[in-house]
């Protein structure tokens, strides 16, 4: 139910990045607007996997721990993440955009895929361990988690904190 939910809210999120486009302009979009808009929809995606991860860092840094949001939540996450790659499909290089997504990226799918599934696999994980309750196990499969978004960042996001 929570894939199903949060696929179609990735397809909406899409399909109304297509409907502006429709809407502002008879023609097809340039390749400069179809550009803006997957850059748009990355953040979007992104800043929804922020949303379901801040919670979980709280739990981290000491936060009362919520088994029930931090399997949730790790689910959410988990259901997210191969969608990455498709949200790169559309090589924005070379465009003016604002993003901090890293020309490596389309040099290098295979490992960005790998990223993308081990983010999956390590939610997964987390969200299994948080489904028993147990505070100790859970936060130590956020080790991991934390790890994925870290190690795609490392290689693949603009370092500009």
């Amino acid at each position: 139910m929570i894939r199903k939910a949060l696929t179609i809210a990735t397809a909406t999120a899409v399909l109304s990045s297509g409907m502006i486009y429709k809407a502002s302009a008879q023609d097809a979009p340039t390749p400069e607007q179809q550009a803006a808009a997957a850059t748009d929809t990355r953040k979007s995606v992104f800043k929804l996997l922020r949303f379901y991860l801040v919670p979980l860092v709280g739990m981290a840094q000491g936060a009362p721990f919520d088994a029930a949001i931090a399997e949730k939540n790790g689910r959410r996450i988990a259901a997210l993440a191969p969608s990455i790659p498709d949200l790169f499909m559309h090589d924005t290089r070379g465009f003016d955009v604002k993003t901090e997504a890293l020309d490596v990226i389309w040099e290098n799918k295979a490992e960005f895929e790998e990223k993308a599934m081990a983010l999956m696999n390590n939610a997964n994980a987390f969200a299994d361990k948080a489904a028993t309750g147990d505070r100790a196990q859970t936060l130590g499969a956020f080790r991991a988690l934390g790890g994925s978004c870290g190690n795609c960042h490392d290689t693949f996001r603009l370092d500009d904190d």
